[in-house]
């Protein structure tokens, strides 16, 4: 008896110090901080007002779903400009830094990331036709690294048209105003050549590389309100903004523009999707990879907010009556 209690006692000895040495290295692990993740960003657009605010949207987006920059993820920021060879490079630094995601602002910034890594995951908001630029497969299974938010459907270039002549109705040509580089473009033009002629309009493109490309195209044009510009969505006219603006002041152009910062900024009117809406709306897919879904099972996805804004201030300017029928349908007049 004596030795059968002394074998126990000496295994409930060896038990509590064998105890602490296992339950060491799982109170470690419970302890560990959560691993940080990397998110890249590459923007298209200029680092300015508008830039930020869509970055500033997504952020807020981003942060509801408990993401912090600094806390659990961190932020890598690259901003292009819409210059091809500066988003090259950034698209390389980010690639380089080996991201569990990457976000890509517009197509300028999305090219150059295709080629920089073909294994990241990858969120777009801004790409016209991602199939037919052979960023996705097909809209409902992407099927590779990328997925995001596209901001054109052809119908858009047929109400830009209806706006345009609705504000302007003497106006006889419609120039679309472009660069070169944007491959969304051909798009719009397909769409505009198909379109036009039930609005009894011509369509001229003007294909502009700079600033200077920008003052002699928009010069030649005849300032008899019988000329009016159409806009797509284009890194360089985002970044040539005021210029544009401000030459078709000068030269008595009625434009419609593709987003409300330019009417903001003193454009005519603008007809759109709501840009920040869609970079809100990224943050759920990002969310949803750093999570484990993988972008070629989630579904690239079209906008479902567009914005009609509307200048009076410039339409009179210009010498136009804007219809009250067209002033309430509008999303916001300046007045």
């Amino acid at each position: 008896m004596f030795d059968m209690r002394r074998r126990e006692f000496i295994t409930l000895l060896g038990g509590a110090a064998a105890g602490p040495s296992l339950l060491w290295p799982l109170a470690a692990r419970a302890q560990q901080p959560e691993r940080v993740r990397r998110l890249g960003i590459l923007m298209s657009v200029l680092d300015d007002t508008e830039g930020q605010a869509r970055v500033a949207a997504f952020r807020d987006g981003f942060q509801q779903l408990g993401w912090h920059d600094g806390r659990n993820v961190r932020i890598e920021y690259r901003w292009s400009g819409g210059d091809a060879s500066r988003a090259k490079t950034h698209a390389e630094e980010l690639a380089a830094l080996t991201p569990d995601v990457i976000l890509a602002g517009g197509t300028t910034a999305l090219i150059p990331i295709r080629h920089a890594t073909g294994s990241i995951p990858v969120v777009f908001v801004g790409s016209a036709d991602p199939v037919g630029q052979g960023f996705v497969q097909s809209l409902p299974r992407p099927g590779g690294n990328m997925t995001g938010f596209t901001i054109f459907e052809v119908s858009l270039v047929g109400k830009l048209l209806e706006v345009l002549k609705q504000t302007a109705p003497d106006v006889t040509q419609v120039v679309q105003v472009y660069s070169p580089g944007n491959s969304n473009a051909a798009d719009y033009w397909h769409a505009l050549e198909t379109i036009a002629p039930i609005f009894a309009l011509n369509v001229v493109a003007a294909r502009v590389r700079d600033s200077g490309e920008i003052e002699r195209a928009l010069a030649a044009l005849p300032g008899d309100g019988r000329s009016g510009l159409l806009l797509p969505p284009d890194a360089i006219i985002t970044a040539q903004r005021d210029l544009i603006i401000t030459l078709a002041a000068r030269h008595r152009l009625p434009a419609v523009y593709p987003f409300r910062f330019f009417v903001m900024d003193g454009g005519l009117m603008s007809y759109g999707p709501d840009n920040r809406d869609l970079y809100r709306r990224a943050a759920s897919y990002v969310d949803r990879i750093l999570k484990g879904e993988k972008p070629a099972d989630l579904p690239v996805q079209a906008p479902t907010k567009y914005e009609l804004v509307i200048n009076l201030k410039t339409a009179k300017a210009l010498g136009l009556d804007v219809p009250a029928t067209l002033l309430a349908r509008a999303d916001e007049v300046i007045e």
